[in-house]
């Protein structure tokens, strides 16, 4: 159980590192366009894992923390 949960910890540190990332190159105007939609590939095949999961509670406390951190940026 506590590897799962940690796995899912490391699923939302992804998307936020991504999500960093994703805003850092919007600075610059290259944008790979390549890159950008497989980062998007990734980050809808992380949060459909995380919606099948979301019916457990540690889940579920993991996920109402990350979406407060969201809405504050």
């Amino acid at each position: 159980m506590g590897d799962y949960r940690g796995n899912r910890a490391a699923l939302f540190d992804g998307i936020e590192e991504g999500g960093i990332r994703a805003a850092s190159s919007y600075s610059s105007h290259e944008i790979d366009e390549h890159d950008n939609d497989n980062a998007l590939d990734g980050l809808q095949d992380r949060v459909s894992i995380l919606k099948r999961g979301n019916d457990m509670d540690a889940s579920r406390g993991i996920l109402s923390g990350t979406m407060d951190r969201f809405k504050m940026l």
